[in-house]
């Protein structure tokens, strides 16, 4: 457990990033394990989405989509990561992209990566894959409102991966379950006692961009009627932009990354997925407009 500064009476962050430590730099850490429990998750929520009949992915497709989804997470994450918050030291060394031991993932880059992904299984379908039970082909979009149910415990699994280890801490503050990072000071020499307090904002992320968009996409998912196809994916993107968006206020920016426009670069790229998970939901509205006139 972490120690309570007495003079501050803030707990003090101390937590280790490892489950179990083999080495100096070695062992199985949670931010791992982090991701294979949000890739079980969405695993398992897909095999009840089958047997709920609200998917029509048998055993065989749900492996696929699986594991077209993984890679997309990975390989999106990784190079969104290298693209928008590193690109010169990209530049610089290439080879830096398969370093993933030393850390960095984007959200927004796993967005770009899942797209694609999600894209590649409809358009090279094995057998059944793309079938309905009753015969009905199954849309991209109906796809994509599937999959985007699946993600959101895997953004509250990540969040808090990201607290235990101590990183992505907030603004300074004063409020009472504000939390001293030891990694946040600017000497590693301070003394804890001159440290100062912030947010843990990672804990406000994994409750908004996880938790919330949980709930929430579980509920419109099993709504009656059936929301239009593409609408609960526009829904998804609209809502994960304004929590990313509010909960980076309390976020500290981090070091070296530039703003864009007086916004951190997770606003800034928040934007697009905004105007993205926009254009579905207008997409939907319209096409019901016609639908109503026909």
């Amino acid at each position: 457990m972490g120690e309570i500064n007495l003079c501050l009476a803030y707990w003090v962050h101390d937590l280790s990033p490892f489950l179990i430590r083999f080495g100096d730099n070695f062992g199985i850490r949670y931010y791992g394990l982090a991701y294979l429990l949000g890739f079980l998750c969405a695993a398992l929520l897909l095999r009840a989405y089958y047997k709920k009949g609200l998917s029509p992915f048998d055993a065989e497709a749900q492996s696929r989509l699986m594991t077209f989804s993984i890679m997309g997470v990975l390989v999106g994450g990784r190079l969104g990561y290298m693209l928008f918050y590193n690109l010169e030291g990209f530049f610089n060394d290439p080879l830096s992209l398969f370093k993933i031991w030393e850390g960095g993932m984007s959200s927004h880059g796993g967005f770009i990566g899942v797209a694609l992904a999600v894209w590649l299984f409809y358009r090279f379908p094995s057998k059944g894959a793309r079938t309905h039970r009753q015969g009905r082909e199954l849309s991209l979009l109906r796809t994509a409102d599937l999959v985007v149910s699946l993600t959101p415990l895997g953004f509250f699994f990540g969040r808090i991966a990201n607290f235990i280890n101590g990183e992505l801490w907030g603004k300074v503050s004063t409020v009472p379950w504000a939390v001293i990072f030891p990694q946040s000071a600017e000497d590693l020499t301070m003394p804890v006692a001159e440290i100062p307090p912030r947010h843990p904002s990672q804990l406000y992320e994994a409750v908004l961009e996880g938790l919330l968009l949980f709930l929430w996409t579980q509920w419109r998912l099993r709504r009656k009627p059936a929301l239009p196809e593409g609408q609960l994916a526009g829904e998804f993107l609209v809502i994960y932009a304004v929590a990313r968006i509010f909960a980076e206020v309390f976020r500290e920016p981090d070091r070296g990354i530039s703003l864009i426009l007086g916004l951190s670069r997770g606003q800034f790229y928040s934007l697009f997925i905004a105007a993205s998970g926009l254009f579905l939901i207008g997409r939907c509205i319209k096409k019901q407009s016609l639908s109503s006139h026909d």
